[in-house]
């Protein structure tokens, strides 16, 4: 028979480095899951990709076991990333913090394809293209 599920928790946490320190902790302490144990195991799961932050979707079961899948980092983590920005812009409809190229953005959209909710690669462009602006980056033509 198969375990009842209680609820879904997702958190971004940095990858490797998560602490029982909020949000963690009373996220989970709510539903009665054993803290430590969701944080080792995640850490260990993200320790070779440290300085990310990874999405995790923790499945909480009514026994107050739990199981979690780990996702890619959001897009604007990744664009920071690629544009070694420290954050987006403040006014991104004024003030610019960076420049993507197109082959940059097919390159954040390959990556990210798997979580993005889309079917072909255009789409998802578009969604990293739009993250970009929000954040002040400009789109080579």
């Amino acid at each position: 028979m198969a375990k009842k599920i209680k609820t879904l928790v997702k958190l971004n946490l940095p990858a490797g480095e998560a602490t029982p320190a909020p949000p963690v902790g009373p996220a989970l302490g709510q539903h009665g899951i054993p803290i430590m144990d969701f944080i080792k195991e995640y850490n260990a799961r993200t320790s070779k990709l440290k300085g990310q932050v990874i999405p995790a979707v923790i499945t909480v079961y009514e026994d107050r076991s739990f199981t979690f899948i780990t996702k890619l980092p959001p897009v604007a983590a990744m664009l920071k990333k690629k544009l070694a920005l420290t954050k987006g812009s403040g006014k991104p409809n004024t003030e610019k913090v960076g420049k993507l190229t197109k082959a940059q953005v097919e390159e954040v959209a390959k990556e990210k394809m798997a979580d993005l909710n889309v079917d072909d690669l255009e789409a998802a462009k578009k969604i990293v293209a739009g993250t970009a602006r929000s954040m002040g980056v400009e789109i080579e033509n």
